[in-house]
């Protein structure tokens, strides 16, 4: 699940985390929060490649260090606020957004290991334009004709990276076919399956942090680092998957991919608190650019011509999805938002 709806909305609903940005705006570098979003993707791009390159090592059980990566920035933040870790009225909330988040990190690992890695990324980046939809249904928040249209072309993206075999012909691989891209791995309907369901995951976890509004962040986080590791360790015991990493490669690959998460969740952490939400999301947006050039350097993939329709589809949604946000966020007699006053209608 993308780490930017984890983050974005507890960020800078936080007050102290406001005027922390104000001062850091002082900076010369006017543009520094996108880049610090664009360095997170790169890092967060390389834990993808991490996942799908140690085919030795069960996912769930990797997940537990990408959720060590999560927590390690957080406690200091929260123990520095003096928030209580676990505060009282918001227990269950917390606790459900903690198993749900958790669930997704867990099935896009799996969606990694088992798809082609840009199409996985493609499916999961698509997030924040579902949001909409169970914000309307938990929230009763509105969901205007631009949130129905970038679902539509979403989901239309998703039909063409998965290439369901009930609505393309035989003539047109599949992703579900197992002898399309590459022999070293398998790839079944379960990787789409667990990539869509992440997706959906991902929205549910991020309605659930609207409801968390007024809890710290750092809370958040460092509650859903500790539940996620103890959780994905508890069923890598179950499965019986549980087994230290080999000497050599994989160990340094293990760490790095605790350490990239570490450093691309510390990056968007300030890149949050240097910009809105809505432009932090399309300077994310290029995780699904990395994606690909690592397909194509690391994993000899070749590229499918339906999931390039398919991933501009799905990133012109994203990407238009962050631009009204923050155009929302815009004052009412901004001269930006006037001229785009037909993207923030309802």
């Amino acid at each position: 699940m993308p780490e930017h709806l984890e983050l974005q909305q507890l960020v800078l609903n936080d007050t102290t985390s406001q005027n922390y940005r104000r001062i850091l705006r002082g900076w010369t570098c006017p543009y520094i929060g996108l880049i610090f979003a664009t360095i997170s993707s790169l890092f967060f791009s390389l834990c993808s490649v991490i996942v799908k390159h140690c085919v030795t090592i069960n996912p769930v059980q990797l997940a537990s260090f990408r959720f060590i990566g999560v927590m390690l920035p957080a406690i200091p933040i929260a123990l520095y606020t003096e928030e209580p870790f676990y505060p009282q009225g918001q227990r269950i909330i917390l606790t459900l957004r903690c198993f749900i988040g958790s669930t997704g990190l867990l099935l896009s690992f799996y969606a990694f290991r088992h798809m082609p890695l840009a199409d996985a990324s493609v499916i999961i980046f698509s997030t924040p334009v579902f949001v909409a939809i169970f914000a309307r249904l938990f929230l009763k928040e509105p969901c205007g004709l631009f949130n129905v249209i970038t679902v539509i072309l979403t989901l239309i993206g998703v039909v063409l990276i998965t290439r369901p075999t009930f609505l393309f012909s035989d003539s047109v691989h599949s992703l579900v076919d197992e002898d399309v891209i590459d022999p070293s791995y398998k790839v079944n309907v379960w990787g789409p399956v667990s990539a869509l369901s992440a997706t959906l995951f991902g929205a549910n976890a991020y309605v659930l942090l609207r409801a968390l509004k007024n809890v710290h962040f750092a809370v958040i986080m460092s509650n859903f680092g500790a539940f996620g590791l103890i959780y994905s360790l508890v069923i890598a015991i179950w499965l019986g998957n549980l087994c230290w990493p080999m000497c050599g490669t994989e160990r340094l690959l293990v760490v790095a991919l605790a350490a990239f998460s570490f450093f691309g969740q510390i990056l968007l952490t300030l890149a949050l608190k240097l910009e809105q939400a809505g432009p932090v999301s399309i300077g994310r947006s290029c995780d699904i650019v990395f994606a690909f050039i690592w397909q194509v350097i690391f994993f000899k993939e070749r590229l499918n011509g339906y999931s390039v329709i398919g991933a501009i589809l799905v990133t012109s949604s994203v990407i238009w999805t962050g631009v009204r946000k923050w155009l929302i966020s815009l004052p009412r007699d901004s001269t930006i938002r006037k001229r785009m006053k037909y993207v923030i209608m309802e």
